[in-house]
């Protein structure tokens, strides 16, 4: 009776573990996405950083997965 007891405590925890583990250790980071010019549209043939004057960078939040997470997105 107690190995079962131990079993199932140490099965708990292990699950604990696992679903709290995973959100610890995801960091959420900005990336690049496109470029904008003064007139609000994007400038053709431009990389998604950007780099000269009058550009402003446009960036959202992705998961490590690469998938932007709901209503993370500035």
């Amino acid at each position: 009776m107690r190995k079962r007891i131990s079993l199932l405590i140490a099965a708990l925890m292990l699950a604990l573990t696992m679903s709290f583990g995973g959100v610890a250790f995801a960091k959420i980071q900005s990336v690049d996405t496109s470029c904008t010019n003064q007139g609000g549209n994007q400038p053709g043939g431009q990389q998604p950083s950007c780099s000269g004057g009058g550009l402003t960078q446009e960036s959202e939040n992705q998961n490590p997965s690469g998938a932007a997470p709901p209503g993370q997105n500035p």
